[in-house]
């Protein structure tokens, strides 16, 4: 079978490529290896990608509508997973430009590819940032996520409201996913568990934010790739008889699901530093600092649909997960 992965050179997109090239998926990847972060780790993943003699590459930016639309005439893909984005909370600030031209301009140009090419199913990143200033936990995807603090989570919430519009219109069976906070080998030197590892082997200070008051839902990278690939194959249903006053909101009449894929477990910043900590086996310089704009205290995802209906729910300890990601960042960068 045909996929297309969007942003294939990416942190989770690279994970699944090379989870479905193992599995004997014929993988198409895009990916413009923007120099957002280092695009030499980026470059590094697509290596080992290329390895596989099923793994087809092209550098494609999502926002070329052009470019796109050849990708789908050319190779007919069955299956989409969209992971092409302008990704971090904090840019978005600085940059809000680049969100617009990849997150909504880039997503439109997906959606149009995938009503004028038939496709089985598309998947779509969205993020727990959409919960924004939402305080009753854990974070359900029935709850309203109509209060976002950062322009990267308005982005995503409107991919949720642009996916469900052309699910409708078209059919196209589309499913949207809330990820929490993804790390592991391999991940994205701007999030604060990469960072934190290397300013405390270099023994530089680390800047921690709301003076070490906030909780994330951290999410092992195997257990979201795992998550994606047990639902290529389970394209929502619609429900003909939908009504809000007694079905979930996050699904619909037309055939569209909203899934939360988080690790159904807290864990404060002071205990996550404290793990690190104790991996590398060194003390961090720690300069305590006020809340960011755009951030918020707390991310905990709601797991009940997604173990209901694909029997599964990540489960990786930050313990563990941290200890893979620090032993691949010795030996990635020879330290």
């Amino acid at each position: 079978m045909r996929i297309l992965v969007t942003g294939s050179a990416g942190f989770i997109g690279f994970h699944l490529a090379r989870k479905l090239l193992d599995q004997g998926w014929q993988v198409i990847g895009i990916d413009n290896l923007s120099n957002y972060y280092d695009p030499q780790l980026k470059k590094d993943r697509l290596a080992l990608l290329e390895c596989y003699r099923d793994f087809t590459f092209h550098m494609v930016d999502i926002k070329d509508k052009v470019d796109v639309d050849e990708i789908f005439d050319r190779y007919k893909p069955e299956y989409i997973v969209n992971l092409a984005a302008q990704a971090g909370v904090r840019y978005s600030l600085q940059n809000p430009y680049a969100y617009i031209d990849s997150n909504i301009v880039g997503f439109m140009n997906i959606l149009e590819a995938c009503r004028h090419n038939p496709i089985c199913h598309l998947i779509f990143a969205s993020s727990s940032s959409v919960y924004g200033g939402n305080k009753l936990a854990p974070f359900s995807t029935d709850h309203n996520v109509d209060h976002p603090v950062s322009l990267y989570a308005a982005t995503k919430k409107s991919n949720e409201l642009m996916a469900h519009t052309y699910s409708h219109l078209y059919g196209i069976p589309t499913t949207g996913l809330r990820f929490f906070t993804v790390y592991g080998p391999w991940g994205r030197p701007d999030m604060a568990y990469f960072s934190f590892t290397k300013s405390i082997i270099e023994g530089k200070p680390i800047r921690v934010f709301n003076h070490g008051k906030m909780e994330r839902d951290f999410t092992y990278i195997d257990d979201i790739v795992l998550g994606i690939v047990k639902l290529i194959n389970r394209p929502p249903m619609p429900n003909p008889n939908w009504d809000e006053r007694v079905d979930s909101i996050s699904t619909s009449f037309a055939p569209y699901k909203i899934y939360n894929i988080g690790n159904n477990e807290p864990v404060s910043l002071m205990r996550f530093i404290g793990v690190l900590e104790g991996l590398i086996g060194k003390k961090a310089e720690k300069i305590f600092m006020d809340m960011q704009p755009g951030d918020v205290l707390r991310t905990y995802a709601d797991v009940t649909d997604l173990e209901r209906d694909i029997g599964f729910r990540p489960s990786t300890s930050i313990e563990e997960g941290l200890a893979r990601f620090v032993d691949w960042f010795r030996s990635y960068y020879n330290v």
